[in-house]
């Protein structure tokens, strides 16, 4: 298994093997974020600003982060698919639930840790999953000698 989950990677063009790292990256920090919140604050540590669709939702990647983790290091194309998805709805919750305050002060947009971050990586899991799942997808010339 773990020859073959290698050999996945090594056929993957460069670009895809960073693309697929910088996924690995940000849906691992995303996991242990939301890990973190609930091992801190419980099941309803969002109830305080996030209404309940959405505060199911975060508590929900703590299932689906580490599950696109596995399939992205699996070089699996439902991977990029599910983490479009996950990006998409995380990015338009978190926007939901910070609006009211980027209304009373736009700069809390700038903060290094929140809203830009989630909002930059969901832009470049979108921006990129098509190629990417197409590189996933495309059939291999084999180098080997029949």
């Amino acid at each position: 298994m773990q020859g073959r989950v290698r050999e996945r990677w090594r056929e993957q063009p460069p670009w895809a093997r960073r693309a697929l790292a910088v996924y690995l990256i940000g849906f691992l920090e995303g996991a242990a974020a939301h890990c973190l919140d609930l091992i801190r604050g419980g099941i309803h540590v969002y109830a305080s600003f996030a209404p309940v669709p959405l505060q199911a939702l975060f508590v929900s990647l703590v299932v689906l982060d580490p599950l696109v983790v596995v399939l992205v290091g699996h070089v699996r194309p439902e991977g990029v698919r599910l983490a479009s998805g996950v990006m998409a709805l995380d990015v338009i919750a978190n926007w939901i639930v910070n609006w009211p305050r980027l209304e009373e002060d736009p700069a809390w947009l700038l903060r290094p840790v929140g809203l830009l971050p989630i909002t930059l990586f969901g832009l470049f899991v979108i921006a990129s999953s098509a190629r990417l799942h197409g590189a996933m997808t495309r059939p291999r010339l084999s180098c080997t000698a029949p």
